[in-house]
């Protein structure tokens, strides 16, 4: 199966680069090419080689840079594209800040977040150092509120910030098995819609490890005093975790113990958390700055082109250590600690391309090897690199304290290796993500105009039409499942080599993901994915395997499992809302007139722009009840009129709004909108405020005939009478996979510990 060489930039490319990266006027007229984008990081980066007076100097490397970059033989992560010679210059992705157990620390670190987020990069914080709720705040003579109440400051604060205008902040939230609140940690995100601007995972010790093996219990330690709070047993808070893990991927799991056994400089620090996506253990203050070869440019005629992926790996780390010389550090702290460890991660993008280019498919023994081979090859020359650069420019300032001061190594780079999702990257790249396999060989992309694309994998497409089986009815025949498996009109050679994530077992999965991180510094972002029918024990399984095999974390999904909601409806008369006993034999529908009369309102929800019509019969009583999306569409517009659908009927059948109201009111989704009362938590949520403002004064979340206010500042709601003969629109509808996009209304796909989106290069973590 002998490939063509795929385009540089695709259309696809190019639409994520104009949506994200290239520069734009203050009009947001686009004024740069890629080339000029290209150029600019390029000259940018290079400009750290007039600080050295040995090696190859500015201009070559420049040159050697750009053609690296616009060969997308190599990209850096997001924030060192967006960011490089421009005002911002933060050029890295990933930090940690620590969150000390007193008020100025915390709120300390909550404005640093701010910094960070707004600079472009994501954040990760563990929370074991706070004291346990119930303890005694010796200041106040009261009682700590625990951990779990500070993380809603940061994740409200995160809600108020945009990310250098670009993207929006992502943090991890971790804590300790042995802290004395990780129950309540455990279960925080229960509620789809709780903590969303939150991964969370649960730092594992070997101890409780060896405690789930024998079914024993463990100590719960106090991070105030050092002593033992109480013992849960170790299996029974396994299951719990793997129980909310199955319902909706979170939280992971880190192995916290092995994190800390690599870590590079252990008489600098202890490693308590890591970045957003999980792969990069970090040190409280440090950064790091993270960029990915694109494998499947490697392959020419049916194998790997080492000599030319030794030279990129080698221009790579050269590139990534110039990052830390050019970078601006939001905070003097990370600059500091930043610049005396010399982090960098380098990692791939690209994997699965790579194997079906070799003919190796994703879920066998030969991939295992493969996973392996090119990753030791990657790791060994990136070593190798960051040596030749500590005899050019220095050591890194921590070595005597780092695990190489013992020895003879040299290095310039405390880490070299990190395996990141790329997300973004990825689609500029025309690129499989990390070393996930395929997401899908076809899919439908929806495009601003609502009409719909079919997106192919290029490697499969040229396939297709050199061995004569391509047609475009056949490629949306693929587009609805994403899969080959049942698509008879496609070689089976073709079909054994292009497996996608749901044809891959979760033991290949971590079969991988082990191979991988055999091989690298730090860690791995992988998703291992389910489908729907997946059991607990499925997931217990994997992560105990994650364990045996030697990986510092997993991240599970299974399909579907976001998007279920659990309605829980509490006891009759709680509200004073009175319940009606309906007899279905004796309840009447009432008949509409061909013209009805009422209010439209706007309402700005996760999934954009919602309006809400609610039309009134005679006696001006509500009747019926219409919403249409803005541009989002799809699932979420769906949804929408299937609830007033439901809604009108109810009302049409005389049971009372307030009864309705109480059914729908505070659903959550994975998509909240705003904060404090104005906070609509889903679509379900604003068509109830929509009702409620119809039949009752409005309530803080309703503003009538006012303008829009800012977003963030104040929910955004417009009221405005209307005469309406209800005319509903057409609006085309999608199958999903992790939601819905909160920019272009497309399917989002759950991937490394992150929601990205493949119709418009959207990505929670760049």
């Amino acid at each position: 199966m002998k490939t063509k060489t795929k385009p540089r930039l695709s259309d696809a490319s190019l639409e994520v680069l104009k949506r994200r990266y290239l520069l734009k006027d203050d009009n947001g007229k686009i004024i740069e090419k890629p080339e000029g984008l290209f150029k600019r990081v390029a000259t940018h980066v290079a400009q750290a080689e007039k600080k050295y007076s040995k090696g190859p100097g500015a201009k070559k490397t420049s040159d050697q840079f750009y053609e690296m970059i616009s060969s997308l033989d190599f990209l850096p992560n997001s924030p060192t594209l967006m960011n490089a010679g421009r005002e911002l210059g933060q050029l890295s992705a990933c930090f940690v800040l620590p969150v000390g157990d007193n008020m100025g620390d915390i709120f300390g670190t909550i404005k640093n977040t701010a910094l960070i987020h707004q600079s472009g990069g994501g954040t990760g914080f563990s929370f074991s150092r706070l004291r346990e709720k119930g303890a005694r705040v010796k200041s106040t003579s009261g009682v700590a509120s625990g951990p779990i109440s500070f993380m809603t400051a940061f994740n409200a604060a995160t809600e108020t910030v945009k990310q250098g205008g670009t993207r929006r902040g992502a943090n991890m939230g971790m804590l300790r098995i042995d802290h004395p609140d990780i129950m309540d940690f455990i279960t925080c995100k229960e509620d789809n819609g709780a903590f969303n601007n939150f991964n969370i995972s649960v730092a594992i010790t070997e101890k409780f490890m060896k405690a789930v093996e024998k079914d024993k219990d463990y100590d719960l330690i106090s991070p105030l005093t050092g002593k033992k709070t109480g013992s849960l047993n170790a299996r029974e808070v396994f299951d719990i975790i793997v129980k909310q893990a199955w319902k909706n991927g979170e939280p992971g799991i880190v192995f916290i113990d092995r994190m800390n056994k690599d870590n590079p400089t252990p008489k600098i620090g202890e490693i308590e958390s890591t970045n957003p996506c999980g792969e990069q253990p970090l040190l409280p203050y440090e950064s790091c700055n993270l960029g990915s070869i694109n494998l499947s440019n490697f392959v020419e005629d049916g194998e790997v082109d080492w000599r030319r992926l030794k030279e990129t790996t080698r221009w790579a780390v050269r590139f990534l250590d110039d990052v830390i010389d050019m970078n601006k550090y939001p905070i003097d702290e990370i600059s500091e600690m930043t610049r005396a460890n010399r982090k960098i991660g380098l990692g791939v993008m690209g994997f699965a391309d790579m194997l079906v280019q070799l003919e190796i498919p994703y879920n066998t023994d030969e991939a295992v090897s493969a996973a392996e081979e090119v990753m030791k090859f990657i790791q060994e020359e990136g070593r190798k690199m960051s040596e030749e650069l500590a005899k050019e420019r220095g050591i890194f300032p921590n070595w005597k304290d780092s695990i190489y001061g013992d020895s003879k190594q040299r290095v310039r780079n405390a880490t070299v290796t990190t395996i990141a999702p790329t997300g973004s990257i990825s689609m500029i790249a025309d690129a499989s993500s990390g070393v996930e396999p395929l997401f899908a060989v076809s899919f439908i992309k929806n495009v601003m105009d609502k009409d719909e694309l079919v997106m192919t994998n290029p490697i499969f497409l040229s396939i297709a039409k050199r061995m004569g089986f391509y047609s475009e009815e056949l490629m949306k025949k693929i587009a609805k499942s994403g899969t080959l498996e049942g698509i008879d009109e496609v070689p089976d050679e073709v079909k054994r080599v292009f497996v996608v994530a749901h044809d891959v077992s979760p033991l290949w999965h971590l079969k991988i993901q082990a191979a991988i991180q055999k091989y690298t510094d730090n860690a791995v972002s992988k998703t291992v994915n389910f489908g729907h029918s997946a059991t607990k024990k499925d997931v217990a399984e994997v992560y105990k395997l994650a364990y045996d095999l030697g990986c510092k974390g997993v991240t599970i999904y299974r399909d579907g499992s976001r998007e279920e909601q659990v309605l829980n409806i509490g006891k009759v008369n709680k509200k004073g809302v009175q319940e009606e006993k309906i007899d279905p034999t004796k309840r009447v529908v009432r008949q509409r007139a061909r013209v009805t009369y009422g209010r439209t309102i706007q309402i700005m929800t996760g999934c954009g722009k919602l309006y809400v019509t609610v039309n009134e019969d005679e006696e001006g009583r509500p009747f019926e009840l219409f919403s249409a999306m803005g541009k989002a569409g799809g699932c979420a517009a769906s949804q929408a009129e299937a609830i007033s659908r439901m809604v009108s009927t109810s009302l049409r059948s005389g049971i009372e709004p307030k009864i309705i109201i109480k059914h729908l009111k505070s659903i959550a989704c994975h998509r909240p909108f705003g904060f404090g009362p104005d906070r609509i938590t889903s679509c379900s949520d604003a068509i109830a405020r929509a009702l409620e403002s119809f039949i009752s004064p409005p309530t803080l979340g309703i503003v009538r005939d006012q303008s829009i206010v800012k977003e963030q500042e104040q929910l955004e709601i417009k009221i405005e009478e209307v005469s309406t003969q209800t005319v509903k629109p057409e609006i085309k509808r999608e199958s999903y996979i992790g939601g819905i996009c909160r920019e272009c209304g497309g399917p989002i796909e759950y991937e490394g510990g992150c929601m990205v989106c493949r119709s418009c290069g959207y990505s929670e973590c760049g």
